[in-house]
């Protein structure tokens, strides 16, 4: 069978592009994600099943067995079917070469950080980021190769990354500036012709893999660097955490409080005072009022997170 376009994703943000592209630009013909037993051996935040797209839409969808799109019943179904082209949205994993040179066309996919490809190749770019305290964002859409985040770009656009902005408000940035550039290479590969960038000035920078461990606070650090951490986290990630007589505590919101009043009485991470059911914690250099967090013991004034 010969397929036009073709969706790769996991994720609620692919459930949004597929269909902003079947309701607003043209039909896809296939999305290919992965089955709900993938799930039990790789971590994937934000994880949406996407059958529901062709009951809704008569969208064929296969579930791979593998994420990596190697089990056996995937290379085959990619080998007896032609495809033109691909775009990936929400999938966090290398397309094999194999799956790529299916494809006349090429697949695309997204990736961006504050500088222009190959810097900021990696994991969890949107992440990072904020974790970082990065002012910008440039989203590229780019054609895949072997590589991870090639600077094989079609196309960017660049948004700001403002100091209220959490992960899943930056999500939604990248959602918008995401429909944008699809528009335009949709648009391209109707008028045939895909004009691909492969020349870049820049140099290469990584971002390393993020695992939900890496959500842990240090209350030793600075308060900015704290309040990035955990709207670098939240949901739908695992969220940024620390513990307190001996049970975990996962933050998922919260603020610079105040950086004038003395509060050298306390030790970092200590809780200074609940108010309407809000912490007010001290910092090294100030104090974080901590608005929505979990814990399975109730906190109370001189704890202290650690």
């Amino acid at each position: 069978m010969r397929y036009g376009l073709v969706l790769f994703g996991v994720k609620d943000t692919t459930a949004e592009i597929a269909v902003y592209i079947q309701e607003r630009i043209r039909p896809v013909d296939l999305v290919v994600t992965i089955h709900p037993d993938v799930l039990a051996g790789n971590q994937v935040s934000g994880y949406k099943g996407l059958g529901y797209l062709t009951k809704r839409y008569g969208i064929e969808v296969y579930e791979t067995r593998s994420y990596g799109l190697k089990d056996e019943d995937t290379v085959r179904f990619f080998e007896e079917n032609q495809f033109e082209i691909g775009i990936s949205m929400g999938w966090q994993r290398l397309i094999p070469q194999s799956v790529l040179d299916r494809f006349e066309q090429g697949v695309f996919g997204f990736h961006g950080s504050c500088g222009y490809l190959p810097y900021g190749r990696g994991r969890s770019p949107l992440n990072w980021s904020i974790i970082n305290g990065d002012g910008r964002f440039i989203l590229n859409l780019f054609q895949y190769d072997a590589a991870a985040d090639s600077p094989n770009v079609f196309a960017n656009e660049m948004f700001s990354i403002n100091p209220h902005d959490t992960i899943r408000t930056l999500q939604y940035k990248n959602i918008l500036v995401s429909k944008r550039l699809i528009a335009r290479l949709l648009a391209a590969w109707q008028e045939g012709e895909i004009r691909i960038r492969r020349q870049s000035r820049d140099f290469d920078g990584w971002y390393e893999k993020r695992t939900a461990a890496d959500g842990r606070i240090d209350f030793h650090g600075k308060t900015r660097d704290i309040y990035n951490l955990i709207r670098g986290v939240t949901r739908p990630f695992p969220g940024a955490f620390a513990f307190c007589r001996g049970e975990r505590v996962v933050i998922w919101s919260a603020h610079p409080f105040d950086e004038m009043l003395d509060f050298s009485a306390y030790a970092p991470g200590e809780v200074i005072d609940c108010i309407d059911g809000k912490l007010i914690v001290r910092t090294v250099d100030g104090s974080l009022l901590i608005e929505d967090f979990e814990c399975a013991v109730t906190l109370k004034c001189g704890d202290v997170l650690e």
